[in-house]
């Protein structure tokens, strides 16, 4: 990429705030890969969790670096952002799944018509959430059954866009979700995205 190129770019999601949705045993990549895309095209992130402090990222089965958190989801006001993260790793989402607050959170992203971008294991939380009803995603491929039983159309593609939803199956589809991620915030509102 040329720096004239990178100079257009920057300023893509200039004024956009976007909420990753995460607690203990995310994949790291999953979380920092999507972090950095947004701030360099001129995104503001926020980690968003169950608690403050700090949360504990994961190499697959290694622990990885700890990223502190923002804002608590039971008092984080989905209103405030443009769109929504899930990042995976099979820890971080079923904890997230079992926690009212954090499964209403996304729900309203999608009452609200927000693009929401979740990938590998993430997309539990859009089983969780009710939101998968008609929808064409994919995930880590563990997740198929749970998505085609909540009425998703289930599909093995490096990443899938759906009026907004963003999904992939894992950290080797990085940059393909990441592209597709920030050129659907920077889009804005969906009609059809809808919970």
């Amino acid at each position: 990429m040329s720096n004239k190129q990178k100079s257009e770019c920057t300023d893509e999601l200039k004024g956009k705030r976007v909420a990753i949705l995460a607690t203990d045993g995310f994949e790291q990549v999953e979380l920092t890969r999507p972090r950095d895309a947004i701030t360099e095209a001129g995104g503001d992130v926020q980690i968003v969790s169950l608690d403050m402090g700090e949360i504990q990222g994961m190499h697959h089965d290694q622990l990885g670096d700890k990223v502190t958190v923002d804002a608590i989801v039971a008092s984080a006001n989905p209103h405030d952002y443009d769109a929504l993260v899930l990042p995976g790793g099979v820890q971080n989402p079923d904890t997230l799944r079992k926690s009212a607050d954090a499964v209403e959170f996304v729900r309203a992203f999608f009452e609200q018509h927000k693009p929401v971008a979740a990938i590998c294991h993430g997309p539990w939380m859009l089983v969780e959430a009710g939101v998968v009803q008609g929808r064409r995603v994919t995930s880590y491929a563990s997740l198929k059954t749970d998505l085609i039983n909540a009425g998703a159309n289930w599909v093995d593609e490096e990443c899938v866009c759906d009026e907004g939803l963003v999904t992939s199956r894992t950290p080797e589809d990085l940059t393909a979700f990441c592209e597709k991620m920030v050129e659907e915030i920077a889009e804005g509102k969906h009609a059809a995205q809808v919970a």
